[in-house]
């Protein structure tokens, strides 16, 4: 199953992400602690050159927490990182110090000059559906950006502020033309950065549960205790996905099992490795 998704408003957020990077001070890069390599926009790391950074990783709440913790600790050999969650608040409290701390000597330079002190400007940047608005809404505590559980519902841009020193630009989520690697594309499917509408499903689960049986086999044994063996079929049936005559629903089925991942179900689990 090979998966290469690119509409065009994805090469439209890329010129804007260009033309507003100028007018921001620091950017805030927003990953999914599940995929943590993988939910990192190659095309990203080449727009934002040099700019100061902090990487957030979302969703660590679903994810295993000793792969969260190696990978934090590896990615802080380039950024600041913070394991977060954007539904529960976990790490939420700690992203505005960590700004104020990366912009110390920049803040410091300003008032040396006589600059008038301003709000420290922020841009949040990530893949789609990685949680951008739901997070804005956990900083400034409630729902004042539009969210969704779809990639692709923040379209336009939006400043907020969140803290009486930070101010915040929200971006639409931004994929790159080409996957390199095809697991990364399914990675990225399976967790909810692609469209659904655009995906084969049914294959999709299918890899999604081979994956699960050589990297966490106990994640399955909710739909039976002969993980070995577990197919499609055999979650349809857990799951009464009958059809007429008895016959799997195997869209249905697929559908079911690829949303009890993405909702924690299964377990906290982790996809890239180290």
């Amino acid at each position: 199953m090979s998966i290469q998704w690119f509409p065009g408003h994805m090469a439209k957020a890329r010129r804007l992400l260009l033309e507003q990077l100028r007018w921001v001070d620091v950017v805030v890069e927003l990953g999914d602690a599940r995929v943590p390599e993988s939910s990192r926009n190659p095309l990203l790391q080449e727009l934002l050159g040099e700019k100061p950074k902090i990487v957030l990783l979302n969703k660590a709440d679903l994810a295993d927490p000793k792969w969260t913790e190696l990978w934090a600790k590896e990615l802080r050999k380039a950024s600041p990182v913070l394991p977060v969650s954007a539904t529960s608040g976990i790490g939420v409290g700690k992203i505005v110090p960590e700004l104020e701390r990366l912009m110390a000597d920049k803040l410091a330079k300003w008032a040396a000059k006589g600059v008038r002190a301003r709000s420290i400007r922020a841009m949040v940047v990530g893949i789609p559906n990685c949680g951008k608005s739901s997070l804005i809404n956990q900083l400034i505590g409630g729902a004042k950006t539009k969210t969704g559980n779809k990639p692709g519902v923040t379209r336009g841009n939006q400043w907020v502020r969140i803290h009486d020193k930070v101010e915040l630009l929200d971006t639409p989520g931004l994929l790159w033309p080409k996957f390199e690697d095809p697991e990364v594309g399914l990675k990225l499917a399976v967790v909810g950065s692609i469209r659904d509408e655009v995906l084969n499903l049914e294959e999709l689960a299918v890899w999604l549960l081979e994956w699960l049986k050589v990297n966490y086999p106990e994640a399955l044994k909710r739909y039976t205790n002969e993980v070995e063996s577990l197919t499609l079929e055999g979650i349809g049936r857990s799951r009464g996905c009958l059809i007429k005559g008895g016959q799997i629903d195997y869209l249905k089925a697929a559908q079911i099992f690829i949303r009890e991942f993405r909702a924690g179900a299964l377990g906290k689990i982790t996809m890239d490795r180290l």
